[in-house]
């Protein structure tokens, strides 16, 4: 009888250690999956994206996108970078300047690059305008960096400025080529 007492708590114990081990492993993975969130738009689709982590989806052909964090980052679709930002921020994401290549490459070929700042919905408006103006200057300083002349930069006030979308969604500068 004792024998069996003995198998039945090993057999307990080995079921109770395997179920542990298979939380921690799945905890782990959850983990280092989202360091690794990013997710590249298709080369096909001839799309470059760099998101900041907890971010939900990329655009790719004609999907929407989602921005469910409140860390800086950047899209590109197409001839248009989406640079988003923390609230309360004008830091730009990494990432930048390899994001900003298409509007190099289009204002070299003769094109004006137009950016444009928006906000969120949230605070004082007056101070979220001037917190979207700051945020369209940083990203202009990131063209003029890469050797963009201020000639052919234009700042546009949006006739809305207030975004529509999440929070962290609105909280964006657009980058166009005209």
């Amino acid at each position: 009888m004792s024998t069996q007492n003995d198998e039945s708590h090993g057999l307990v114990l080995g079921v109770v250690f395997g179920l542990i081990v298979l939380v921690i492993s799945l905890i782990f993975g959850l983990v280092l999956g989202r360091g690794a969130g990013r997710v590249a738009a298709p080369a096909a689709a001839a799309q470059a994206a760099v998101m900041p982590p907890a971010t939900a989806t990329v655009a790719a052909a004609g999907a929407t996108e989602t921005v469910a964090s409140d860390a800086a980052g950047v899209q590109v679709q197409g001839e248009v970078v989406k640079f988003f930002f923390a609230s309360g921020k004008t830091d730009l994401a990494a990432g930048a300047p390899d994001a900003l290549g298409v509007i190099v490459k289009g204002v070299a070929a003769g094109r004006k690059a137009v950016i444009s700042g928006y906000h969120d919905a949230t605070g004082d408006a007056a101070q979220n305008e001037e917190l979207a103006k700051q945020r369209a200057l940083a990203v202009k300083g990131a063209l003029v960096a890469l050797g963009i002349g201020e000639d052919k930069i234009e700042l546009r006030k949006p006739e809305v400025g207030t975004a529509s979308g999440s929070n962290a969604e609105a909280r964006r500068v657009e980058v166009t080529l005209e």
